[in-house]
């Protein structure tokens, strides 16, 4: 069994096994295998409907179904809500522990609770707090060995609106984070004054583990009273198997990672988890579950590219543009292909500028060589003599004429 728990239970539970068939092409589970209960996926190593289906029986759930058609997933005694390969966790609903009391101090209703967990599971200490909420509240958790311990203290002796914008720093809420590689959590409730001076607004306390980044304040107003459908989300940690990845790798026949993978150390260290190698993807635990990346399909966005790409297996190259240098991955340099048309395009008709330029000046100094040469042959030949000649001749002809 997954989890136990030990006290009252007030919650009844489901016995009716789905009956749910049919394969599924889902790449997460083993082929035939379901593939989810209600809205919950169900990947591999988990597994349900069948013991083939799952690594072994520490990952083997249990789907319900009711009446009405509404399925559940079960963590042992506890609703499972979501399950990721890739951040190795289960998150779970579990119900809070809590005291009550009636106006004359009198207990009314007490739950305290226990978890206790088996390998290859833990209880997630960097994605859970410890809270407690009222305000003649003290709240404990001990390990089953007694060992390891949390616990806070929230008082307060007005009524005051629970709200995100509120912190848990004591006064009708307090927080406090739990010890690494916990595997059990026994929860107490207790109460100093037996809420007589608040029991107005607030007759009960309550202690409960909850998910850092799914609890919201504004749920655990001071006047709240203990319901069946209080929940609070766990998140609780696995590995494929509690021995290290040299010694799992010397033992094939149980190595939990297939092809294409790695092992690594899980961050709370009890044990090794398996993920895809870079430029693979999909669920490492099943022997061929992670296939290549085709990394063009998304070039330029996801995976950088300034040139033309080229898938491989489990990479991609990128060549860049004709007439440029470089890693296409990283950034091309010099020039590309349509700068060398401009460049070379510009190049040409400046040398045709030039060329006309200088053939137009070349004419002009033709020309006025031209005009200077035939001056001075006209100098050399008498041209100049003539000249006056001619312009003393044409003065005697006006003078005869004019007498």
């Amino acid at each position: 069994m997954i989890l136990q728990r030990w006290g009252f239970l007030p919650m009844m539970l489901l016995l009716v096994v789905a009956a749910i068939t049919g394969a599924t092409a889902n790449p997460d589970v083993k082929d035939g295998c379901q593939e989810r209960c209600g809205d919950v996926i169900v990947p591999y190593p988990f597994g349900i409907g069948e013991q083939r289906c799952a690594m072994n029986s520490n990952f083997f759930l249990r789907c319900t179904s009711t009446d009405d058609g509404h399925h559940e997933l079960w963590f042992g005694f506890v609703p499972a809500r979501h399950i990721s390969v890739e951040e190795g966790t289960v998150i779970i609903d579990f119900v809070p522990a809590f005291d009550c009391y009636d106006k004359s101090g009198q207990q009314v209703r007490l739950y305290n609770l226990s978890m206790d967990l088996i390998d290859p599971y833990t209880i997630s200490e960097s994605r859970n707090m410890f809270t407690a909420v009222g305000c003649d509240t003290i709240a404990m958790g001990t390990n089953k060995e007694a060992t390891s311990g949390v616990g806070c203290l929230s008082l307060c002796t007005v009524n005051a609106t629970m709200s995100k914008e509120n912190s848990c720093s004591g006064s009708g809420c307090c927080q406090t984070s739990i010890p690494k590689g916990l595997k059990s959590l026994n929860i107490t409730v207790q109460s100093l004054r037996n809420h007589t001076t608040v029991s107005e607004f607030n007759p009960c306390g309550f202690a409960f583990l909850q998910e850092k980044v799914s609890f919201n304040l504004s749920d655990w107003p001071l006047s709240r009273t203990p319901t069946d459908f209080d929940r609070s989300n766990v998140v609780i940690e696995w590995v494929a198997q509690t021995e290290t990845c040299e010694e799992a790798r010397a033992n094939k026949s149980s190595y939990a990672c297939g092809i294409n993978t790695n092992c690594y150390y899980s961050d709370n260290g009890q044990g090794y988890r398996c993920a895809c190698n870079e430029g693979f993807e999909g669920n490492p635990y099943l022997e061929k579950g992670c296939q290549d990346i085709d990394e063009c399909k998304d070039a330029g966005k996801r995976y950088p590219c300034q040139g033309k790409c080229h898938n491989t297996i489990g990479d991609y190259e990128c060549k860049c543009p004709l007439g440029m240098r470089g890693d296409g991955k990283r950034g091309c340099r010099g020039f590309g292909i349509i700068t060398i048309i401009i460049s070379v395009v510009v190049g040409v008709v400046g040398v045709l500028l030039l060329l006309i330029g200088g053939w137009w000046l070349y004419k002009i100094m033709e020309k006025r060589k031209s005009i200077k040469l035939k001056q001075k042959f006209f100098r050399q030949n008498g041209g100049l003599l003539l000249q006056q000649q001619l312009s003393s001749s044409d003065q005697g002809y006006f003078q005869n004429q004019s007498i």
